[in-house]
């Protein structure tokens, strides 16, 4: 599974500074400074380099500084990585590879141009934005089967969190969510149900999610 080689890349990146996340914006891994403006890095996972890993850091790179593609290095020795015409690749499509050993070990096979021109600077603002909005670090790159912990559906679950012990005013859920007017009235996954003007309380599918994905008590964070 790609997912296994997220937390040996992510270690890799935060030692050079980076303030690293899982499955943003359809992205395996981004990593931001704190520098003013933030150098934004990417990397996509893969079990082992093919075309397809490269295609997909072509498309990032017109919302990243810097690219990489991560891969298991071959036991025997024969994958892409061993291949001069593949590297070469990557050094002019200014492309960084990084092998990750069985052990976990991160290696610098072909290391990364920066900066990379950027195109889709709108693309680029939402990446970061959804970066910056969610709360720690909830989705492990590479994953490809679960629904991604979006910054977004973390707020839904802190407005289904404010409404598990009953019904609620949305002035009342706003003091830990300020966008739970929004959540609750568009009711994208259909955890709340409105019973009044302005009163939302929550549904089974909304009890089932605060099951699949516990939530911690808002208001004592606060």
């Amino acid at each position: 599974m790609e997912t296994s080689l997220y937390l040996p890349v992510k270690g890799f990146l935060e030692k050079s500074g980076f303030a690293v996340k899982g499955e943003v914006g359809g992205c395996d891994l981004v990593g931001l400074s704190d520098n003013d403006p933030s150098v934004v890095v990417i990397c996509e996972l893969k079990l082992t380099f093919n075309l397809e890993l490269i295609l997909q850091a072509v498309d990032r790179a017109a919302i990243a500084d810097e690219v990489w593609i991560a891969a298991r290095i071959s036991a025997k020795g024969r994958g892409r990585e061993a291949d001069k015409r593949y590297r070469d690749l990557c050094r002019r499509l200014g492309i960084g590879m990084l092998g990750v050993s069985d052990a976990g070990d991160v290696s610098v096979i072909v290391g990364s141009v920066s900066p990379m021109p950027r195109t889709n600077p709108k693309r680029r603002s939402r990446l970061m934005r959804e970066h910056r909005n969610r709360r720690g670090d909830p989705a492990l790159g590479g994953s490809t089967r679960a629904p991604v912990m979006t910054a977004y559906r973390q707020q839904a679950l802190g407005c289904a969190a404010a409404l598990a012990t009953g019904p609620s005013r949305v002035r009342d859920v706003r003091t830990g969510i300020p966008e739970a007017g929004k959540i609750l009235l568009s009711n994208v996954y259909g955890w709340f149900e409105r019973l009044d003007r302005g009163v939302y309380g929550l549904t089974d599918a909304g009890r089932e999610a605060l099951q699949r994905w516990p939530q911690p008590d808002i208001h004592a964070n606060q």
